[in-house]
Formats: structure tokens, sequence, C-alpha cells
């Protein structure tokens, strides 16, 4: 139960620290950062930050091939198709398997656009938010992890006195 407690005070806590963010930068595109602390979370506080570190690279490596199949300004298809195949391969090779699903999700989130905006305009500020996304669900699992999870893990680590 306290696991599950746990978890639900992060995802929210990330929701709320997104919605907070847009409205103080008057970012309407949120859904992108939305997305990514939600992936960058875990519900198993065993591997929390381990995981979270994965999935950020995960994130970053689907980001950066995404960017990179726009330079080749072909149809949406091989764009998005040649970004999910790098993005398998790169995770596949830097043994980031487990968080394929988060790279391929930052693939897609950089890749696809609406008719009628600027590319480029759009896959960075997406880049952006999927980095801020990362970055919140990153402090927010160090700060769950240190407080109530192993509040005493500091102290566990030095010797005692006496």
């Amino acid at each position: 139960m306290k696991r599950l407690l746990i978890y639900i005070a992060k995802c929210v806590t990330g929701v709320l620290i997104a919605f907070l963010l847009a409205k103080l930068f008057h970012y309407n595109d949120y859904i992108w950062c939305l997305i990514s602390i939600i992936l960058v979370l875990s519900p198993d506080a065993k591997d929390a930050l381990p995981q979270a570190s994965n999935r950020i690279k995960a994130n970053l490596i689907g980001a950066a091939a995404g960017l990179f199949m726009l330079l080749f300004h072909v149809n949406p298809e091989y764009t998005v198709s040649g970004a999910v195949v790098i993005t398998i391969i790169v995770c596949t090779y830097t043994k980031l398997e487990t968080a394929t699903r988060t790279a391929l999700a930052a693939t897609i989130i950089v890749t696809i656009h609406e008719n009628g905006k600027y590319i480029w305009d759009t896959s960075l500020e997406r880049v952006i938010a999927v980095i801020a996304g990362c970055i919140i669900g990153i402090v927010i699992t160090f700060v769950f992890h240190s407080r109530f999870i192993h509040p005493n893990l500091e102290n566990s680590t030095k010797p005692s006195e006496g």
C-alpha cells in the first residue's frame, strides 16, 4: 500500500509541476513534458533511480534519433520509421533495452507534427519539453527516494560514533 501511495504521489507531483511551469512560462504544448515525466517515474522503489536514469538516457536517444531523421526532409512515414530503427539499434547497443519503449515515445513526440507548423521549431520545442520532463522526473524520483523511501540512507553510510 505504501508503494502505491508513493507512486501516486510522485505522479501527481509531476503533473502539478508540469502544469505550474506551463502557466509560469505560458507554454501550451506541455503534454510532451507530462508524458516524459510519467515515463521517467517508476513504481518500483528498489530500482527507481537507476530506472529513471536509464529512461532519461533512452529519451535523449529517441529525441536525437528523431531530430537526426528530420535532417533528411523525407515524408513522415520514412522519418518516423527511420527514427524508430535508429532508436531501437542505439538502445540495444547501449544496453538500454528495458527503456526502449520510453525512447520510442520520445522519437514519436519529436517526429510527428501538425500541418502548418514549422517542423524545426516544433521539434526543438518538443525536445526541450522532453528534457524538462526528464529532469522533473529524476528530481521527483530523487526527492521521494531520499525522503520517503530511504530517509535514513544518508545516516546509515556514516560510521557510528562510539
